[in-house]
């Protein structure tokens, strides 16, 4: 039976017919291809499987796991000598002690499911001189049971013959690879490995990332030789690796591929880069700066047998050179691109000067492309790919697994819309060893080893069980939750938009000119003023159609087709001593204009009483001058003002916020209880003394972004996003809609954090009084939602660790970013958030008060807002239809760029309002009150009226309105008349 991607492999050997072959520079196409790609769908998430048999590997290194350095007649490597010299601390002489823990790394290999394993032969263990007469029948023992034990348990062996350990004497006698003799040499090594161990291995790679090798070798001297001064040698050092890999692959194809049918490559790593500005020459030195990392040797291998251009441009003499010969030997000398994608010095290229001005990034999806079009699309095996974290960290380390998870859709993006010939993948490693010039100051194993154990103790981390499970999948299969739901909210389903404030123009401007004008009827129909006239002051009552911002502003909502508007007041405005008595009245009448024009418009407004927004206090300054919040008196200011706000605006005000998201901030436990107070008796006042006659219902805001466990099959992580919603959410929550108190994990843990006295965090009890008040007021449950974040016990990042709380905050780095504060987009989180509340508080009804993201304001084909709104509005339809969550209304956060910058889908320019695309997707989504399926019939729900803005005032005056209706009768009979007596003439 063929071994697992025997057939894939050959299927795209073999694939016919074939394109064009590409030309040396198509790779530099790259960058304008991806900078054409839809944002953000190109972005998002593919929920899609691999190919049948597609290769799933690990892989270690001889020098970083094996130990035993001087066991069993093992010879020294350059390494043993580099790292016990200069003012290197570590060793790798026991690493994580493979050589004797053969089996524990089986049985590892077996749990991962992997159907390959690459690891290296350990040159100076095999040959501890170098050469064949110095044969170690025992090193070669080990690996003879090394390949037994994997092919016993179903794995395939990848084989690399040298990963950077060469055996000291030849690096003493000879001085390594600057000299020719090695090209000689490894090849004798090579046909000593492939007759020896050829039977039992199908894929061979002769060297590992030569570049390292040569520019770092015997280069910057970062790694072992450690030779640097000398600016041609990586060169030429470069120059004997690429004829050696030659020499090895004639061999092994012409003396064992007929026998063996095995396949040898060699291992090229590289970083990507972009361009730091779109101009062509930007370009140029992104292309030359890949060429001088990957092109040095994939060039010669996979094109003509010659060095990239841009190479021979600038380093001229200094380069060698191949003869004719030489290129056509070497050119053709690799059976598949055998490609290393890691973070120790894969794609850290740790000097600028390989960079050409030019920005670094991590980018494998596009590194894959630019491999297609520059090579004319080779199969390309990742024989490594991986990332790390620290030193310290143990069996969590969630970072790993999202990179990993970031890793492996990028690549399966790159099989499934790039059409690159992808054949397997690498995860590096798989057991924690010794990490070159890091040593032991980061962790890259997929199993945790605790070195201070003798046996070397294995144990799978997350970022094992994640690698299992995906390799079990063969990839991301669709998933039925992710999948788009059909359907329509209720009839009498709240559709707003929201926005932290309005602009206020507290002077008419309409009838507000005294000034008099000519109007040349007869030219250009320009009005122009007469100097010196002025007409007699007009005794005419005040109108709110007179205010041009009302108008203009109600007429931008009603372009949305919402049917509700939120917007907050302000206090410290509105009240300015913060004694209602001496209230603005202007204001105030300002606030009620506004209100009424939106009735008439058919959009319901929802008012905010306060909105702290964090960049100063909104509080009148009396009040924040007494230590605002703190005080008591401010609570009794509050109910005070709302009391106002209910009685002036009340009778257009079906809707009422007392405080918009109060838990948002960092506030002491003090002042969020007084805070809960001063809602309480707000929502107390409206309710004994307005709601009979206004019909009106009260509620809180809370801010609630949802909180994920950065791993959800380890309960501790669990717990830890538990405890940060109870402190975040349930914190405000709890005490209105739930027991009257604040929640019981929240007490529990701050008495925890509390013993001897080292820190502060007492919660405040709730008096009797004080809980029959605030528990309870609540007429429905309000929440601003915009992203998600994840959370875990693992310490990774100390300035992203919340110690009170004792969680490390992260993102998953596949999710899509917004462009500004590079905000998680994250559908399904909003719907999980709406659950949380639905099963914690039954049957409240809920409102989604705001919900947004940011981006480029001069986008006004703004795709990611459109992306978010579509998404976010579908998760929350399947929190309605799937999970009977209670929900009775969304509102899209912002209307405009002038008042929520960045936000808004009006963009503004010049006192010009313009249409962005995602008020036009909002509006066809409230227009279809959802997503119904397109072969359902229409919903049946009363059609909203169309406003009559003239309507009102007809009902208002009779006077005006008898008069109407007899000019217009007046205006049909004398229409009659002329029609008849035109007929008669006729």
């Amino acid at each position: 039976m063929a071994p697992r991607g025997a057939l894939l492999v050959l299927a795209l050997l073999c694939e016919s017919p074939r394109r064009p072959a590409a030309a040396p520079g198509d790779g530099q196409r790259t960058w304008e291809h991806f900078s054409r790609l839809p944002f953000p769908g190109d972005k998002a998430f593919l929920y899609d499987t691999f190919p049948e048999g597609f290769m799933w590997s690990v892989g270690t290194a001889a020098y970083q796991v094996e130990g035993a350095s001087d066991k069993d007649g093992k010879g020294p490597s350059i390494w043993d000598t580099f790292t016990r010299g200069g003012n290197r601390i570590a060793m790798g002489d026991v690493g994580s002690d493979s050589y004797h823990n053969v089996h524990g790394d089986i049985r590892a290999l077996r749990q991962l499911g992997v159907s390959h394993y690459r690891f290296s032969l350990s040159w100076p263990r095999i040959f501890p001189n170098g050469s064949r007469g110095s044969c170690n029948e025992l090193g070669v023992a080990h690996y003879r049971s090394l390949i037994r034990l994997l092919k016993e348990v179903g794995v395939e062996p990848v084989v690399t013959l040298y990963h950077w350990d060469l055996p000291e004497q030849l690096q003493r006698l000879v001085g390594g690879w600057r000299s020719p003799l090695l090209v000689g040499l490894f090849q004798d090594f090579a046909d000593f490995c492939f007759r020896t161990f050829g039977d039992g291995v199908k894929y061979w790679i002769t060297i590992d990332n030569p570049f390292v090798v040569a520019w770092h070798g015997y280069g910057t001297g970062m790694m072992a030789p450690g030779v640097k001064n000398e600016p041609d040698l990586p060169y030429a050092v470069g120059h004997n690796l690429l004829k050696a890999h030659a020499a090895v692959w004639h061999l092994y194809d012409r003396r064992y591929r007929p026998l063996q049918g095995g396949k040898v490559s060699i291992a090229l790593g590289s970083h990507w880069i972009k361009p730091s500005k779109t101009r062509r020459e930007n370009l140029r030195a992104c292309q030359c700066s890949l060429d001088f990392v990957l092109g040095w040797f994939a060039r010669p291998l996979f094109v003509d047998g010659e060095y990239p251009s841009c190479m021979r441009g600038r380093l001229s003499a200094r380069l060698p050179s191949f003869d004719a010969a030489e290129k056509a030997y070497i050119n053709g000398t690799a059976d598949f691109f055998a490609l290393s994608h890691g973070p120790s010095l894969s794609f850290q290229l740790r000097n600028e000067s390989l960079k050409f001005g030019q920005t670094e990034e991590v980018d494998l999806r596009m590194l894959l492309y630019w491999i297609k079009a520059e090579y004319d699309n080779p199969p390309v095996f990742v024989v490594e790919s991986g990332w790390f974290v620290s030193g310290s960290s143990r069996t969590e380390d969630p970072k790993h697994m999202y990179y990993l998870k970031w890793f492996i859709v990028e690549m399966l993006k790159s099989i499934k819309y790039d059409k690159v010939r992808v054949i397997g993948y690498t995860a590096w490693s798989l057991v924690d060893g010794f990490e070159w010039h890091r040593e032991y100051g980061i962790r890259r194993g997929l199993f945790y080893v605790d070195f201070a154990t003798p046996d070397m103790k294995r144990e799978p981390k997350t970022s094992a069980i994640f690698y299992g499970k995906l390799i079990e999948k063969n990839g991301f299969p669709p998933l039925l939750e992710n999948k788009h739901a059909d359907g329509v909210f209720p009839c009498d389903f709240a559709w707003g938009v929201a926005a932290n404030s309005i602009e206020v123009e507290t002077t008419p401007s309409q009838f507000a000119d005294p000034n008099v004008y000519s109007w040349n009827v007869a030219g250009n129909g320009e009005l122009k003023r007469l100097e010196g006239v002025v007409a007699p002051p007009a005794h005419r009552v005040r109108h709110c159609a007179d205010y041009a911002a009302i108008r203009h502003q109600v007429e931008q909502i009603r372009r949305v087709r919402v049917s509700h508007f939120h917007f907050s007041l302000n206090w410290s405005s509105v009240a300015p001593t913060g004694n209602v008595s001496e209230a603005n009245a202007t204001l105030l009448d300002y606030y009620r204009c506004f209100a009424s024009e939106l009735l008439k418009a058919n959009i319901a407004p929802v008012v905010t009483l306060w909105h702290y927004t964090g960049k100063r206090s909104s509080l009148p300054a009396p009040l924040e001058a007494k230590r605002g919040w703190w005080c008591n008196d401010t609570v009794r200011a509050f109910a005070e003002y709302a009391r106002l706000c209910y009685r002036q605006l009340g009778a257009h005000v079906k809707l009422w916020i007392t405080l918009n998201e109060p838990n948002a901030k960092e506030l002491s436990y003090e002042v969020g209880h007084n805070l809960l107070r001063a809602h309480g008796l707000a929502w107390h006042v409206y309710d004994k003394e307005f709601r009979e006659a206004q019909g009106g219902k009260v509620s809180l805001t809370l801010y609630m972004d949802w909180v994920e466990p950065a791993y959800s099959f380890t309960l501790r992580d669990m717990v830890s996003a538990s405890r940060v919603l109870d402190f975040r959410v349930g914190w405000f929550a709890e005490p209105v809609f739930g027991s009257g108190d604040y929640p019981s994990g929240m007490r529990k843990w701050l008495r925890q954090r509390n013993s001897m006295d080292l820190f502060n965090y007492h919660l405040p009890v709730f008096s009797r009084e004080d809980e029959q008040l605030v528990r309870g007021s609540y007429d429905f449950f309000a929440l601003s939602h915009f992203t998600t974040s994840m959370v875990s016990e693992a310490v990774e990042d100390k300035y992203i660790y919340e110690a009170m709380l004792e969680v490390h905050y992260m993102f998953d780095i596949t999710w899509v970013m917004s462009s500004y504060r590079r905000s998680p987009v994250v559908p399904w989180g909003l719907r999980k958030a709406l659950s949380w509340v639905s099963s914690r508080y039954p049957g409240v009804p809920i409102y989604v008060m705001a919900n947004g993201v940011d981006e480029d304001p001069a986008r006004f084909q703004d795709s990611l807002r459109v992306y978010y709104l579509h998404s976010y509005i579908n998760e929350a339809l399947k929190a309605y239809l799937l999970d009977g969550v209670n929900l009775r209304g969304y509102f899209a956060y912002a209307l405009s760029d002038q008042r929520d910058p960045n936000f808004g889908m009006y963009g503004h320019v010049h006192d010009e309002f313009i249409v962005k695309s995602s008020l036009m997707h909002y509006r066809n989504i409230i227009e279809h009150n959802g997503f119904p399926e397109p072969s359902a019939p229409p919903q049946p729900c009363p059609r909203r009226s169309e406003p009559c803005l003239g309507c009102e005032v007809l009902a208002r005056h009779s006077v005006v309105g008898f008069l109407s209706l007899v000019g217009s009768a007046l205006l049909i009979t004398v229409g009659l008349i002329v029609y008849f007596a035109a007929k008669r003439q006729e």
